[in-house]
């Protein structure tokens, strides 16, 4: 994986001046657009298309100091069909216009060309499994959130905390596969993972597949697979965020496996009353590399 992400990165300054398909260059690599994009940002930081638009601009930039063009033409060439579209995106990562800059020197914000290097630690050790799952649904209540990386998102909060107590119970009474008990899915995640974007977040529990759907629920049909469970306990959200973070940097890239579209499913096993500590296991659906 590490060597798949280092060619990434040298084919996205192979083609600073031109778009390129992640889904051809994932193929290439022996892998998926979907994998690939969600192991470049869990490792550097920041999406892929981010990345991307720094590197463009950093480049740009040098441009617009050298003054021997015109900012149309610096424009088109690395992709904006206008200087004012150019001009938006060279502000948002610079912090000043072309015009400033050319007139000015600067500021200039430089993103350094990405390498990705395995440090092996195994200060950890990781309590995984991997189970084959036939189809199931994961049925409860579902709103759509934005994507928050640290600390309790309040979204998802305010979304749990207004359902009536009981509803607890009576989700939880449904259960009848794994994973088991009172859930917390994230679907339709961005492949970035851009912080911000939004994602379907639904509070309930898993059922076999022919398990009738209450009318009032929302259901998610998810189908047979393997996925890598991974159990986690400490203070929460903490653990299980550097858990999900662990799986990236740590699992994936020393194990014969990626990921693959589908939810991503924490079943809380116990908890403080306060909820200040729990055990998880999360649940990341996973194909052989």
């Amino acid at each position: 994986m590490i060597s798949a992400l280092n060619r990434l990165v040298d084919l996205v300054e192979e083609s600073l001046t031109e778009d390129f398909d992640v889904k051809d260059v994932a193929r290439t690599l022996g892998t998926t657009e979907y994998h690939l994009r969600r192991m470049f940002s869990s490792l550097a930081g920041m999406p892929l298309s981010e990345y991307v638009r720094r590197r463009r601009m950093t480049v740009a930039a040098a441009d617009v100091v050298r003054g021997e063009e015109d900012l149309l033409t610096i424009a088109v060439r690395h992709g904006y069909g206008s200087t004012e579209a150019f001009g938006r995106a060279f502000r948002a990562v610079h912090g000043a216009g072309p015009g400033d800059v050319r007139r000015d020197g600067g500021p200039l914000r430089t993103q350094p060309q990405l390498r990705f290097r395995l440090t092996v630690e195994g200060s950890k050790r990781m309590d995984t499994r991997v189970v084959d799952h036939p189809g199931f649904r994961l049925v409860g209540h579902a709103a759509r959130v934005p994507l928050i990386h640290q600390g309790v998102n309040p979204h998802i909060q305010q979304h749990v905390t207004a359902l009536p107590k009981e509803e607890h119970g009576r989700l939880k009474a449904l259960s009848n596969t794994e994973p088991a008990g009172l859930l917390a899915v994230s679907d339709d995640l961005d492949p970035d993972r851009t912080e911000g974007s939004e994602l379907t977040y639904l509070h309930g529990v898993a059922v076999c597949a022919d398990t009738p759907v209450p009318e009032d629920l929302d259901a998610i049909e998810v189908p047979a697979g393997r996925w890598a469970v991974f159990r986690t306990a400490g203070p929460y959200p903490q653990a299980l965020q550097e858990a999900w973070a662990a799986t990236a940097t740590e699992w994936f890239p020393s194990n014969p496996w990626r990921l693959r579209p589908g939810p991503e499913i924490v079943a809380v096993l116990e908890r403080a009353d306060d909820f200040s500590t729990a055990t998880c296991e999360l649940w990341l659906p996973v194909a052989p590399a």
